[in-house]
């Protein structure tokens, strides 16, 4: 019974709004819904880090997790992926993307190092230009594909998806650890 109990305790600390679901299809409505998401996604990560030092910044969100500090540059770096896997999606058809290992992307220096507020920057800018392109797509471009070697053929529709509960997935990491420890 005790494994079972931490088994659960790992998934939460580790999927704080869930796992990614989605219906299959996406509504105009949930497309605004997601687009609001990730619009407001730069100023709540801002938010969930204001404040902390550098002991906090590197502190894991999780038992064998990134620290806050990869987390914050772990959005970027992927949010910069996604940006231009929807520019390919847009100008090719059904590109194969390059996925890369995130994991061996947090050991980098840039990933452990001060630049904090370089990466809020960075994804503050990349969310506006990455909206001003989004909020413009027809509906004919938000059924083009892209291809994930691992992931297989995706609709943009469910990329927008992902990165929509990608970006409440890290800021709940980040505000839950900090409930946890009182911060």
């Amino acid at each position: 019974m005790q494994s079972s109990a931490t088994e659960q305790q790992t998934a939460d600390l580790r999927y704080p709004v869930g796992n990614f679901e989605w219906s299959g299809s996406t509504t105009p409505e949930e497309r605004q819904s997601y687009l609001g998401v990730l619009a407001k996604a730069p100023d709540l990560l801002r938010q969930a880090v204001a404040g902390l030092n550098d002991s906090q910044l590197d502190t894991p969100y999780r038992p064998d997790g990134w620290t806050v500090r990869q987390v914050v540059h772990h959005v970027v770096d992927s949010h910069m992926n996604s940006y231009i896997r929807f520019r390919l999606a847009l100008t090719e058809e059904n590109p194969t993307i390059k996925p890369y290992d995130e994991a061996l992307w947090a050991q980098l220096p840039d990933a452990n190092g001060p630049l904090v507020e370089t990466s809020l920057c960075l994804l503050d800018c990349l969310h506006k230009r990455w909206i001003a392109l989004l909020s413009v797509l027809s509906e004919q471009q938000w059924l083009r594909t892209l291809h994930h070697p691992e992931s297989g053929t995706m609709s943009l529709d469910k990329v927008l998806a992902i990165y929509a509960w990608h970006s409440r997935h890290h800021v709940a990491h980040i505000n839950n650890l900090r409930a946890r420890m009182g911060w």
